[in-house]
């Protein structure tokens, strides 16, 4: 089982097909970091719908458009403290493109926490103080952005607090759970995922999807990161 602007924008014409050309350029290796201390601008290719799956398997099918976008206001100022990428990500969100935005956010965690540099394509609970507060609002302004307030891991914890830090109760708000005859059970990621990659029809809080194969401590410690602690990840920067 499964389980971040005043901004300048700028005017993008994208077509659904150009943009799935763009979004398949690159794997997961597009997100190693520089083995100096210092941080430097990294390019950061989008994935590919095959690439690795952090700590879980990979989604079967990538996410049809929700709808073909003509004119898509696309973020540029997007902070990072080790200089991602994040135009992409941005770009998936605005197209509909949300298993391929649900993987770039997964392997860029990878790369923040350190995991990746460690030779690891998944990252332990213990790191996740390690991932810069910058890098994590800046991607959930984006999730929060392209859904409507729907989506993103501050929309998680809010349901999380609700739930009183019951896992289960949790998964069952947010639709990580299905019922299978008369049992209710978790979805499946491995195979034809079961989740649901559509804003319109998606329970509220149920992207981005974390992995609890090994537990729920990386859930809890994401929804608890000091980032969270005040609003200020909700300040777009400037210019």
């Amino acid at each position: 089982f499964f389980l971040l602007l005043q901004s300048q924008s700028i005017k993008m014409r994208l077509s659904v097909a150009a943009f799935c050309a763009v979004a398949l350029l690159s794997g997961a290796d597009a997100f190693a970091p520089s083995a100096s201390s210092q941080p430097r601008a990294m390019t950061i290719a989008p994935l590919a719908a095959e690439a690795t799956m952090a700590d879980s398997g990979v989604p079967a099918e990538t996410a049809a458009p929700s709808e073909t976008v003509e004119d898509a206001e696309i973020p540029t100022v997007l902070p990072s403290d080790v200089g991602m990428d994040y135009v992409p990500l941005a770009t998936m969100l605005a197209t509909g493109q949300l298993v391929e935005a649900d993987q770039f956010t997964r392997d860029a965690l990878i790369v923040l926490s350190g995991s990746k540099e460690k030779g690891r394509d998944f990252v332990y609970w213990t790191e996740v103080k390690d991932i810069p507060a910058t890098d994590l609002a800046t991607i959930e302004r984006l999730w929060n952005k392209f859904s409507g307030g729907k989506f993103g891991y501050s929309v998680q914890k809010r349901i999380w607090k609700r739930s009183k830090g019951d896992f289960e109760l949790f998964c069952k708000k947010i639709g990580w759970t299905t019922q299978d005859g008369e049992v209710e059970r978790k979805k499946r990621w491995f195979g034809a995922s079961e989740f649901t990659y559509d804003v319109k029809k998606a329970p509220e809080g149920h992207l981005p999807l974390t992995s609890a194969l090994r537990g729920t401590s990386l859930i809890k410690q994401l929804l608890t990161h000091p980032v969270w602690e005040n609003d200020d990840w909700k300040n777009e920067p400037s210019a």
